[in-house]
């Protein structure tokens, strides 16, 4: 098919490994790391990913080196890592571009398993850069060594506190199951706030110029990785097309995978070319090729965050018929208008549900069900109208408006003591005059595995995507290929 051989860019696809070792387990799950380089900075480099390293309880041995110290700040170093006491799992670089070769090549002669080369200067620097990576690629290429970057911040793996951005980094990220990948530092702990937005994170990965490890790679690794549920990706470029579709084909059937690609004007592709030394594409191949491998393509990295959570958080629905439960009537037709634009339809309630409405309050007949008609009447009967959307046969998913000046706490105890079916999805637009309650009310929701937004095309958009992969699961079940 034409689309895989356009999608195939740089020349490095003639050094990719021939017998490449596809356990990635070395980036995530060190026993050892050795961190090479640069020791004389506070604010970057070697000790600062030695103190993120014992911030995150990372509990694995951690060596540096570098032949300019004997120790830094009581920790011992060694002048290359031949001489290290035990074969390494990881090393990470930091040195200058025209030094890493050699670096990788003491790596590869001590036995270490992967590398990650922090340094810049490589292909997204022109020919003579694009020589350096080729030349560290045909190093590794001798002993099937796994390396990541160049021009990356590297890893993060919550569960064993692995992290290996060497900038430093406020506050920690919680566990969950969301798999983030892209090629920039923009998804590492030190670009996005993981911890105040309340995001679950399993692992991270920044590709860098990606001149071994890839996207493809790391779908592949992720489809049996027990802690990753979702996978989420930003990629600027595909070499490998017909892999890819092989792989994500078959990844999709377990895992949804969600994707944000730049590079949709030759502007934005002339600035990638120059980030990464990656080639854009053209942007209807790629269109075709995600939907050909079930994979749900997203507009922009905002929406890849926020869609991503609501599979973190919520079931995969059976259908697309989407109950909204609204506060204004201008709100329930905006959403209804997202919801159609995202292969969502209005579920048509039954007679039963309809009554139940009618006993609660006559204005709350019918969908979408908009409580802020009684709200002079004291506090929306948030409960009993939830319960009623959610145990309608009809509703396969459900869109609710909170109000942002009631107490969160009123919200919690409701959801909580509301018994909600299992494949049920229901996401959150909190709507309101003051930022205080609002962030209250969203962080709470967040807290306790409800997908919070503060916009409520957003919270529209994400069910759309779950339905999305509904169809796609089902086309894979009738054995039908996606389109």
């Amino acid at each position: 098919m034409g689309d895989e051989k356009v999608m195939v860019g740089r020349e490095e696809k003639n050094l990719k490994l021939k017998d490449k070792n596809n356990d990635l387990s070395s980036f995530f799950k060190p026993e050892s790391v050795a961190i090479i380089g640069s020791l004389s900075q506070s604010w970057f480099g070697g000790l600062v990913i030695l103190n993120n390293l014992l911030d995150w309880g990372y509990s694995g041995g951690i060596y540096l080196i570098n032949p300019s110290y004997d120790e830094v700040h009581g920790v011992k170093v060694y002048p290359n890592i031949k001489g290290l006491p035990e074969i390494i799992d990881l090393a990470i670089i930091m040195a200058a571009a025209r030094q890493v070769p050699s670096i990788v090549k003491d790596c590869t002669e001590k036995g270490v398993k992967a590398i990650i080369i922090v340094s810049d200067g490589f292909a997204e620097r022109g020919e003579n850069g694009a020589k350096l990576q080729r030349e560290v690629v045909e190093t590794a290429r001798r002993t099937g060594i796994r390396i990541l970057g160049p021009n990356t911040v590297g890893t993060v793996n919550t569960t064993t506190g692995l992290v290996t951005s060497p900038y430093p980094i406020g506050s920690k990220i919680k566990r969950g199951n969301i798999a983030f990948a892209a090629q920039t530092g923009l998804i590492s702990p030190t670009g996005l706030n993981y911890g105040d937005f309340g995001y679950k994170i399993s692992k991270i990965c920044d590709f860098g110029n990606k001149c071994d490890v890839d996207e493809i790679d790391l779908i592949e690794y992720l489809a049996d990785d027990p802690e990753t549920k979702v996978i989420a990706m930003e990629i600027e470029g595909i070499r490998d097309g017909r892999r890819f579709l092989d792989v994500a084909r078959r990844v999709t059937k377990k895992k949804p995978i969600l994707i944000f690609k730049p590079g949709r004007t030759k502007e934005s592709a002339r600035a990638l070319m120059s980030h990464t030394g990656s080639l854009a594409g053209d942007k209807k191949i790629y269109e075709s090729a995600f939907k050909q491998a079930g994979i749900i393509q997203v507009n922009s990295l905002r929406e890849l965050l926020e869609i991503t959570k609501a599979f973190s958080y919520q079931p995969i629905p059976k259908g697309n018929r989407l109950g909204i439960i609204t506060i204004t009537g201008a709100g329930g037709a905006m959403a209804t208008d997202v919801a159609i634009e995202s292969g969502l339809v209005l579920a048509k309630l039954s007679v039963e549900t309809n009554e139940k409405l009618y006993e609660i309050h006559p204005s709350l007949v019918g969908n979408p069900s908009d409580v802020g008609q009684i709200a002079g009447m004291g506090i929306p009967p948030y409960r009993e109208v939830i319960e009623a959307m959610l145990n309608d046969v009809n509703v396969d998913c459900l869109l609710c408006t909170l109000q942002g000046m009631i107490p969160a706490e009123y919200y919690l105890q409701t959801l909580n003591e509301i018994k909600k079916p299992e494949n049920k999805p229901i996401t959150f637009w909190v709507f309101g005059p003051g930022s205080d309650g609002i962030d209250q009310i969203y962080f709470e929701l967040e807290n306790n595995g409800y997908p919070a937004y503060l916009d409520i095309e957003s919270a529209v958009r994400a069910l759309g995507a779950m339905c999305q992969y509904t169809k796609i699961q089902r086309r894979v079940k009738d054995g039908r290929r996606t389109q």
